[in-house]
């Protein structure tokens, strides 16, 4: 590279290095799908239900639109709206909350762990009232939430658990997947997810029938048999193309989960001794369970994290924040009440929170290029305070 000659870009993300490692593969089974012209409900939908089960250690699994909608449909199925509440932690995905307001139910916003960004079970315990009716846990950027104590929690007051596992399918805590411990779970199959598609898709595992068939009617306009509508639902499947594309790439979901793994690791073990001297924190491994880091988030204190941000933009390396603006204090949910400072944990992490590029196809040099970025800020830094 010539001195004037403008460095690579190294993207956060890049969806199509994945994508066409299995180019062929995709093509065919994309034009297997357009034989058979089974657009919707095609063999390969109920394929990847039953794998997608599998991997929960769920017997049912139920395909929709999205996994926003996913969330959706399990809120509808519990048959929970006015007048009841359910929690969920404020530093997540809009959809985590959206989907509670849609059904009318009041959001009641819980606060997070500050070192796993999961939800902080003493919190739940906070907000239970008689009017509780589900709480949903975020197993977020691939990490499990606490679910052993959530469940206690959970079962003693009665209350339904529904995972939001849109960022963690493959996830393992204390022995269970992800899938395993909620009455409900809902996957995510958006193009950045471990397992993503061409487009939105999403899945709903659950451990009772009846509560599958309900979901499965919810998600078919209340619909069975056909022009006999029992309930009102919404029109909500997963397309037969999605589940074709979805499970040439669940054949490659383990060695996807070790190269993201490999790459935290890698980022940890060049970055450890530089950030425990700035104050920055690195995300921590599950020791209870296998985290599949759909995101490696860094926490930089003291005001720094945007004019990191913009040297390593200015140096053409990719970073992103999840999540700027705690959901609680979003202008669409005012009407609840929050204030700054009611959830402490999660504003700090907003303030804080940058993620670094940790997808599978991620390159030793780009890798390399992040980190000697990351370095350089810090000793800079360094000595503009010496001077």
């Amino acid at each position: 590279m010539s001195q004037n000659q403008s460095p690579e870009a190294v993207p956060f993300f890049d969806v199509n290095r994945g994508n066409h490692l299995h180019r062929q593969e995709l093509l065919d089974a994309l034009a297997k799908v357009i034989d058979s012209g089974r657009f919707l409900h095609g063999p390969e939908v109920t394929q990847l239900e039953a794998w997608t089960a599998h991997q929960a250690a769920a017997p049912h699994a139920i395909g929709c639109a999205s996994g926003s909608d996913a969330l959706l449909l399990a809120l509808m199925a519990l048959e929970i709206g006015p007048g009841d509440e359910v929690i969920v932690p404020s530093f997540t995905f809009f959809a985590t909350a959206s989907c509670v307001e849609r059904v009318g139910a009041k959001i009641v916003f819980a606060d997070i762990d500050p070192t796993t960004y999961n939800i902080c079970p003493q919190s739940v315990a906070d907000c239970i009232t008689p009017r509780t009716k589900a709480i949903i846990p975020v197993h977020l950027f691939g990490r499990c939430a606490p679910m052993s104590e959530l469940r206690e929690i959970a079962d003693h007051h009665q209350i339904p658990i529904i995972e939001d596992a849109a960022q963690a399918i493959g996830a393992v805590h204390a022995g269970k997947p992800a899938g395993a411990w909620g009455e409900i779970c809902c996957f995510s199959f958006y193009p950045t997810k471990n397992l993503g598609g061409m487009g939105d898709g999403g899945m709903i595992v659950c451990h009772d029938k009846a509560l599958a068939d309900r979901l499965r009617l919810y998600a078919a306009h209340g619909m069975q048999p056909r022009y006999y509508h029992h309930v009102v639902g919404i029109n909500s499947r997963l397309d037969t193309f999605q589940a074709a594309v979805l499970l040439v790439k669940a054949a490659e979901t383990g060695r996807y989960a070790e190269a993201r793994r490999a790459n935290a690791w890698r980022y940890r073990q060049a970055l450890a001794t530089t950030f425990a001297s700035v104050g920055v924190v690195l995300p921590e491994e599950d020791p209870q369970g296998t985290h599949v880091w759909n995101q490696f988030g860094i926490r930089v204190p003291e005001g720094r994290r945007d004019a990191l941000r913009a040297y390593l933009a200015e140096r053409a390396i990719g970073t992103e924040i999840y999540y700027p603006i705690p959901l609680h204090l979003q202008q669409c949910f005012r009407h609840l009440g929050y204030s700054e400072g009611m959830l402490p944990h999660t504003e700090a992490a907003c303030r804080e929170i940058l993620h670094l590029p940790i997808y599978p196809e991620l390159r030793l040099d780009e890798h390399h290029r992040v980190c000697e970025g990351l370095k350089s800020f810090f000793q800079s830094q360094s000595l503009r305070r010496a001077a």
